[in-house]
């Protein structure tokens, strides 16, 4: 089982993403949970859980430098990038459960 963490600004649209996603994981038989928070509880959620991969909405792109000093700093090595825009736009879950397990190399 991977866990993949979506984040926007208050993690409303990723949580649109979350459906669809859940949806093509559950088709390809691909054990996953995913799930989505506001950008402000990321820290949290990667210090208390165990965290596959990370991806960020586009419109929280400029936060990225950021968020992987901080999870350098509490030592944890996590794939995190920003999602295709285009995918994100069209809430396309296939698409961006794509990008995830090409991060998670599954």
């Amino acid at each position: 089982m991977k866990t993949i963490m979506l984040n926007c600004m208050a993690g409303m649209s990723t949580s649109l993403l979350v459906t669809s996603m859940d949806k093509e994981a559950k088709s390809e038989g691909f054990q996953a949970d995913i799930f989505a928070c506001p950008t402000s509880d990321a820290l949290k959620h990667i210090k208390e859980e165990k965290i596959d991969c990370i991806l960020l909405g586009p419109q929280v792109s400029y936060m990225r430098t950021d968020l992987e000093k901080q999870i350098n700093e509490i030592g944890k090595n996590i794939p995190l990038d920003v999602m295709d825009m285009q995918a994100y736009g069209t809430m396309n879950g296939k698409k961006i459960l794509a990008q995830a397990k090409s991060m998670m190399n599954n």
